[in-house]
């Protein structure tokens, strides 16, 4: 049997951890921003704007109720679809001003559907992933260990599984090449019952900070100029493109008819795009298409 509440519970508890922590390292605070969905449900939104380490931050709680389940959560489960829904999940992204240190995506969620005649079927989903623009060996070798800790209490095959993944979801087809590097990413969870599913979500969301914020501590005072602040800018015009075209979360936000401005928190207060644009062979923007913008097994090739 599902517990929605207990999972309820420690989606608040999370958000408050992650953005205290992010408060503790900026000069600016969260706006708090509750909000009621008209068809039942609702959620809060938290963001951060223009602080010295993160130039937008945002960190939203939501839960939902529909009475039509949308077609971009039930394309493998025909026999729910249009069925009575709750939905609930954390979501993060996180834009920081200095382009040495990555832009960072954390999700976590649970989708309990109830057919009308039949039993209820739920599910958790979610992961985090990583996209830098100057790419540190170390820094990657940190997160994907830090990803590998959060899978191993429940399976040694579980961070190859979900990597893997990752890889293939935060794919740009139409650019033929990953959002970043990569991390976990995992959906229809429900094989081996509520308690040891809910278990590796909590192992997910409570290694996002482990993992993230060492990163930051390393990379938030490197200095840059204006060539690094462009390419950074050119670069969160894929992180647009993937969020538009092809994420899931944001298809289901809309059709489910949730809030426009916390689905599209997401986005970055800035970018750019410029037309057919190469990087110069040998420089540092052209490691970043070489050498990790592809799957790649990390913790044996960083290791």
């Amino acid at each position: 049997m599902s517990d929605s509440q207990s999972v309820k519970r420690y989606l608040d508890e999370l958000q408050e951890r992650i953005t205290a922590a992010i408060e503790t390292r900026d000069t600016e605070k969260f706006r708090r921003d509750p909000w009621v969905r008209a068809e039942g449900g609702g959620g809060e939104t938290r963001v951060l704007s223009e602080g010295r380490v993160f130039e937008r931050a945002g960190v939203s709680v939501s839960h939902v109720f529909g009475h039509k389940l949308p077609p971009s959560a039930s394309n493998l489960r025909p026999q729910i679809v249009g069925a009575p829904f709750e939905a609930m999940g954390l979501s993060l992204v996180l834009h920081p001003r200095n382009p040495y240190v990555p832009t960072v995506h954390c999700n976590v969620r649970f989708i309990e559907v109830r057919p009308l005649g039949a039993a209820p079927v739920w599910w958790f989903g979610g992961g985090f992933d990583l996209t830098p623009y100057y790419p540190f060996d170390d820094d990657v070798l940190h997160w994907h260990r830090t990803a590998s800790e959060a899978c191993r209490p429940f399976g040694v095959e579980l961070y190859a599984k979900y990597k893997d993944w990752c890889d293939r979801y935060f794919f740009l087809a139409h650019r033929e090449e990953t959002r970043g590097v990569g991390g976990l990413f995992f959906d229809d969870l429900s094989d081996g019952g509520f308690e040891a599913c809910f278990a590796f979500l909590r192992s997910v969301g409570d290694h996002f900070l482990p993992a993230y914020m060492p990163i930051v501590e390393r990379r938030k005072d490197h200095e840059y100029g204006e060539r690094e602040r462009q390419f950074q800018l050119y670069r969160r015009g894929r992180y647009v493109e993937f969020n538009l075209v092809h994420d899931r979360g944001t298809l289901f936000g809309l059709q489910s008819r949730g809030r426009t401005e916390s689905i599209l928190m997401s986005m970055p207060p800035l970018a750019r795009w410029e037309y057919d644009w190469k990087p110069e062979a040998g420089s540092p923007e052209a490691r970043l298409y070489e050498d990790f913008l592809r799957p790649r097994d990390y913790l044996s090739e960083l290791g």
